[in-house]
């Protein structure tokens, strides 16, 4: 028998194994979506807090604030959120923006979910806008989160185009999952968070020191 005819591989065989991977990866992916929203108790958020990082960067919540003579360009981004509806930066001109930076798995970013919440529901009657950047996800993913986790405003998904992570590197590089950023009325850089919030003072102080500028 030919050599080739003894090494050439099964396509039954190799056709079910496929077959295999698809199940598995439905059944995991169905798993994922029941863990978010039968978030209590969270496995993942559990983990982080004793210690074990899973592959995502976080730092201690550093933050720093950028003096207005020092701030760059203002930042043009945009992209489609995880409803499908298009967003510019041009649809919030004028506002203090925060713009925090997650995905789904990321420990770090379902513990300080409640504080961004809390921070957007005590300043959404001022001139504020929040917006996500999911770095990792796909709608479905981002949409299981925001219910499970209480969000209530958009995030853009931005895993295949990279556009908005792209808009912010020159001035924001993504330094770690999370980060969050505070745009002045001007849409420039005004304050960065690197990692997790502790509480939701210090991002609401830094919304309210940008509020209080002149544009």
């Amino acid at each position: 028998m030919p050599l080739a005819s003894m090494i050439r591989p099964n396509r039954s065989g190799r056709s079910h194994a496929r077959h295999a991977r698809r199940m598995l990866g439905a059944a995991l992916a169905a798993t994922f979506a029941v863990s978010l929203v039968a978030c209590a108790p969270d496995p993942v958020a559990e983990q982080y807090l004793e210690g074990n990082d899973k592959g995502y960067i976080s730092a201690d919540g550093a933050y720093a604030e950028i003096a207005p003579e020092d701030r760059g360009e203002p930042i043009v981004f945009g992209g489609v959120t995880e409803d499908g509806e298009a967003f510019s930066s041009e649809d919030i001109a004028g506002d203090v923006t925060v713009v925090n930076f997650w995905y789904a798995a990321c420990a770090p970013c379902r513990l300080e979910a409640k504080d961004l919440e809390s921070v957007w529901q005590a300043n959404e009657d001022e001139d504020v806008s929040f917006i996500g950047v999911n770095i990792y996800d796909q709608p479905d993913t981002a949409k299981a989160f925001a219910e499970a986790y209480g969000v209530t405003y958009p995030s853009l998904i931005d895993v295949d185009s990279g556009e908005a992570k792209l808009a912010f590197a020159s001035d924001a590089p993504l330094q770690g999952t999370p980060s969050t950023l505070v745009l002045d009325k001007q849409g420039r850089v005004a304050a960065r968070i690197i990692g997790p919030l502790d509480g939701p003072s210090i991002l609401s102080t830094l919304v309210k020191d940008a509020l209080a500028e002149s544009a």
